[in-house]
């Protein structure tokens, strides 16, 4: 007669990260979720950003990864999602996650499932329990040595450094699983556009090491609409070369931020809409400063919605 299945501590268990790359450390902590909960969920935060030295990886590559590191039976019990990026408003962030968490729970029980949230006792884990104060809280040791924003300079410093890093190191912080997903990628035309990032990157590093202080740059956008379309741009140079963007760009020295966003349509598109028109379709301005929106450094964001009218 087969022993019976050792009582679970939890109906579900939420893990909420990035997970680029997934190392170790993200692993000792769905280890110890399994262990104590019969189903555990994972959601997977920029899930839709684009390629980006800090998001090197899509949602769909990272799931790859983190389903790599796991047997069937355990996959059989790890919900894994993507997690929409809300970073101006953490309600629509929260709803997201609680929505998601809610499809996503075993859907067979009788009563209310008990949910907790697991992450590293260090970290922000604790930001995310203070929004989410109807799930109990478990808290993992770190593995300590073990950073994902490290383990990617490591990657893209160079391909050389990439491949030495992948030889002799990647035992120590990444699963064998990972690590064949990682030297796949590196075949692969995204890893050589972001090794063209990094060594931008670092010519804008050493362009500012001098400074008394970390630099902040300043910059403008355009949101013109028209009869239900956004005015866009493609990018033709790194960071996010080919991507599509809004119309922007630095200001000048001696120029106010309307004035610069104004310039910008004028002389980046050509755009034939008098400047009077536009001011009068003027609507509202937001400034965007959410820290990590640009590698280049701390990057202010002033953006301008025209709504232009349809005729």
């Amino acid at each position: 007669m087969n022993a019976a299945a050792p009582e679970k501590d939890f109906d579900c268990l939420v893990f909420i990260g990035r997970f680029q790359p997934i190392h170790l450390g993200h692993l000792a902590v769905l280890r110890e979720a399994l262990k104590r909960a019969r189903q555990v969920i994972v959601l997977v935060g920029s899930a839709w950003q684009a390629r980006s030295l800090r998001n090197p990886w899509r949602f769909a590559e990272r799931q790859a990864m983190l389903r790599a590191a796991f047997d069937d039976k355990e996959n059989a019990r790890l919900e894994v999602s993507p997690l929409l990026d809300a970073l101006y408003n953490d309600d629509v962030w929260v709803r997201d996650v609680q929505r998601k968490v809610r499809d996503l729970t075993l859907p067979t029980l009788a009563r209310l499932p008990r949910i907790g949230l697991i992450g590293a006792s260090r970290g922000q884990s604790s930001y995310y329990l203070s929004l989410f104060p109807q799930w109990e809280s478990v808290s993992v040791p770190v593995v300590e040595g073990i950073s994902a924003s490290q383990i990617r300079e490591r990657l893209f410093r160079s391909r050389e450094a990439c491949e030495d890093y992948l030889e002799t190191g990647a035992h120590h912080d990444l699963p064998p699983g990972v690590t064949r997903h990682i030297a796949a990628f590196r075949e692969q035309p995204p890893y050589q556009q972001l090794l063209e990032e990094q060594r931008l990157l670092e010519q804008y590093r050493k362009a500012w090491a001098q400074a008394p202080y970390p630099p902040i740059f300043v910059t403008v956008n355009a949101v013109v609409v028209q009869s239900g379309h956004i005015l866009l741009t493609r990018r033709t140079a790194a960071p996010g070369q080919g991507l599509y963007a809004l119309p922007g760009g630095f200001i000048n020295p001696h120029e106010r931020l309307l004035d610069a966003c104004l310039r910008e349509l004028r002389e980046r598109l050509r755009l034939k809409v008098p400047e009077a028109v536009l001011k009068g379709s003027l609507k509202d301005q937001r400034l965007f400063d959410e820290p990590h929106r640009s590698w280049r450094g701390r990057t202010l964001a002033e953006a301008f919605y025209f709504a232009l009218r349809p005729d």
